[in-house]
């Protein structure tokens, strides 16, 4: 049994925290939220009141934050993290935040004592929930090493991608892919509907022919063809237009400072940014397909 310190109890930081429960660990939860506290504390957590109050027994601290900025004030803040964690904890950081926010808070943990590494997720809402979440994780080997048991609870596919920050890079390489490859497969089915293919038969003969991807044969956009995608339940969010846009644009800022080219993720970005602008960011991204059609 491990002393886990989790904070950050959001949509799927509460899926991650319940699985460490049920595995037998001692978990001490922790959110700005009271009643995201009250909810980690049914599913078998000690609640903690503040965040020194989580992490001074914790061998592991785990963290599931919005963004760079608070990640680094969780835990380099004058009350953060490094402040009262006890020595030797293990400091595993499962946002997903820019590249350079990630090498710069494991630069800071090492100085400080600590080993830190970075693991961003994939897999959603019910991926967390289940215990199947895919984990890309950058940090050195010891980090990784230490934080393997308990990212295979938390998920099935666990990757070390090399050193700190790499699992950030995994992430949003990853997801802007997914991003365009969504709008991609958005644009296929209207085309084919257009032109008097109905959705069915169009997946049932693209999903085994070259054109074959997961945004189609996992998470179809056109209603019908896959029972669970969110097209067949009002594109109501298991990843939201805003997520996939803030992965879009880490995507963007990194290619800047590498001097990559990506002419399609930087399209996808501009489509997704419109859509939030229009007040569509808490639809899910592969309502995409509804922008395409002309119905948003």
């Amino acid at each position: 049994m491990t002393n886990v310190a989790f904070i950050g109890l959001g949509n799927m930081g509460s899926g991650m925290c319940a699985n460490l429960v049920r595995a037998g660990h001692d978990v001490c939860a922790f959110d700005l939220r009271p009643e995201a506290i009250v909810a980690a504390v049914e599913a078998g957590a000690v609640a903690a009141e503040t965040l020194r109050a989580a992490v001074e027994r914790a061998e592991v601290v785990i963290t599931m934050l919005p963004a760079g900025e608070h990640v680094l004030s969780v835990y380099f803040g004058a009350e953060g993290v490094v402040a009262h964690a006890p020595e030797g904890a293990l400091f595993l950081d499962c946002s997903t935040i820019s590249v350079e926010d990630a090498r710069r808070a494991a630069t800071q943990a090492e100085d400080a004592g600590f080993l830190m590494v970075d693991a961003p997720v994939s897999g959603g809402v019910t991926g967390a929930e289940a215990g199947t979440l895919t984990f890309m994780v950058g940090g050195s080997e010891a980090g990784f090493s230490r934080a393997r048991p308990l990212l295979d609870i938390m998920g099935t596919n666990v990757f070390h991608a090399g050193g700190a920050g790499n699992g950030q890079v995994a992430k949003i390489a990853n997801n802007m892919l997914l991003g365009i490859s969504m709008i991609g497969t958005c644009e296929a089915f209207n085309l084919a509907e257009r032109l008097g293919l109905d959705a069915q038969t169009f997946f049932d003969i693209a999903s085994t022919a070259s054109g074959q991807c997961w945004s189609m044969t996992s998470y179809c956009p056109a209603p019908g063809p896959v029972p669970t995608a969110p097209s067949n339940r009002g594109f109501e969010a298991g990843f939201a237009i805003a997520m996939m846009l803030k992965d879009l644009n880490l995507a963007r800022a990194a290619a800047e400072t590498a001097e990559a080219d990506i002419p399609l993720g930087g399209h996808a970005g501009d489509i997704y940014s419109r859509l939030e602008a229009d007040g569509f960011a808490g639809l899910d991204f592969s309502a995409v397909m509804r922008r395409i059609r002309g119905e948003i």
